[in-house]
């Protein structure tokens, strides 16, 4: 079992790595530059060899997070060409550090989905990944539904994918509160929802779980993460989803509040006792 957190590369990206380790990490997540801006990064090689060495001596896997800016949609006045630079400085940092991937949110735009949304997506998709030669791959993660209709189905996310030049190179990041704030999962359909994914071939090329409670109520659309004892999402929901064949061996990484009740290592040390 690989489960993490989030964790800062304030210190570089090998005290990263050391940092989810002495919390009992196996698996760990980070932003590859500063999380608010889309500026490319001229990164240390050493350190991301550092951690990618680390990573392997202790069995360690990780992923990198998009910074919040990035879209695969762009709205008017936006650059796509900046987008698609930073998302390929994104790439190489990950495949510098051996991650599995860089975590993108799927596009947005403002009133009910429109092909020509679709097709932006696409585009931007297939600018990055004709350029990017790398094994780290692009995973796109499902949204909550706040103010858009788009990215909430494992229709779309298959579909986007398959429409891409390059699909071998994209692969998926699930999202337990997204799915459950969207209302895909109600916390009681999981099993509809698992056969659905098996059937569209989703599974197939999940990579990453962001294992998240939810503060508010499946449906509402609210992107509010919670602690895994805290939000309405039960434990015994969660044990479900755990101990579920299509995530078997897929690395679990926690986005939940580390300020609040719980810190990361306990939450973590929760995950083990419940699975095992």
């Amino acid at each position: 079992m690989y489960i993490g957190s989030h964790v800062s590369i304030r210190n570089g990206y090998e005290q990263a790595a050391k940092k989810a380790f002495s919390i009992g990490a196996t698996a760990f997540q980070y932003f590859p530059k500063n999380p608010r801006s889309l500026t490319v990064k001229d990164f240390s090689q050493q350190s991301a060899q550092g951690c990618a060495n680390f990573c392997k001596e202790k069995s360690i896997v990780s992923i990198a997070h998009t910074p919040y800016p990035t879209k695969l949609i762009p709205e008017a006045g936006e650059s796509e060409a900046q987008i698609v630079a930073s998302l390929l400085n994104d790439l190489e940092i990950a495949e510098a550090c051996r991650s599995i991937g860089i975590v993108v949110h799927f596009g947005t735009m403002k009133g009910e989905p429109t092909l020509d949304g679709y097709r932006k997506m696409i585009t931007i998709l297939n600018e990055v990944l004709n350029s990017w030669h790398g094994k780290s791959l692009l995973l796109i993660e499902n949204n909550a539904g706040a103010g858009t209709n788009m990215g909430i189905t494992l229709e779309e996310m298959v579909q986007v994918r398959k429409l891409t030049s390059n699909p071998e190179k994209i692969g998926f990041c699930f999202d337990t509160c997204h799915a459950f704030a969207s209302g895909l999962w109600t916390g009681e359909n999981w099993d509809e929802v698992a056969q659905k994914g098996r059937e569209l071939g989703y599974f197939e090329h999940l990579k990453a779980v962001h294992l998240n409670n939810s503060k508010y109520p499946s449906g509402k659309r609210k992107d509010r993460h919670a602690n895994l004892k805290d939000g309405h999402i039960s434990q015994e929901q969660l044990e479900s989803f755990l101990t579920s064949d299509v995530i078997k061996g897929i690395p679990l990484i926690l986005e939940t509040p580390d300020d609040e009740k719980y810190t990361h290592q306990e939450e973590i040390q929760l995950v083990k006792n419940w699975i095992m």
